[in-house]
């Protein structure tokens, strides 16, 4: 009994160091249902290199109007969202979605982080 209080301790623990994040990205004219069928099917490798980075509740919404992506997740206190960008499988995932979204030079979606305003629990 003692070893599942302190799980549920050092889960409670790892939830409360979680920052939330968001941003919106901009999809091309077109391709909505592309986007949604490519992440319907996201590739494991790639869930698995988010996961490690510390990456968790991740949600992507579209504006049908605007074709903005709006993106929100929870990352933990020492992520490696950083190191990312240098991980192959995140590479062939950006130059996979290239075609369909506004990219950078390196292929990365462009994107624009949000400022928070209101939060309520």
């Amino acid at each position: 009994m003692g070893g599942f209080l302190v799980r549920d301790l050092l889960e409670f623990i790892r939830f409360i160091a979680m920052k939330k994040i968001a941003f919106v990205m901009q999809l091309k004219a077109g391709f909505e249902m592309e986007y949604k069928k490519r992440h319907d099917e996201i590739w494991p490798e790639l869930v698995e290199e988010l996961k490690s980075a510390g990456i968790e509740d991740y949600s992507i919404y579209l504006h049908r109007q605007t074709l903005q992506l709006f993106a929100v997740l929870k990352r933990t206190e020492n992520h490696g969202m950083d190191e990312l960008p240098q991980r192959t499988a995140m590479q062939k995932w950006w130059a996979y979605m290239a075609d369909i979204m506004d990219t950078a030079a390196d292929k990365s979606p462009k994107t624009t982080q949000l400022q928070p305003v209101f939060h309520l629990d």
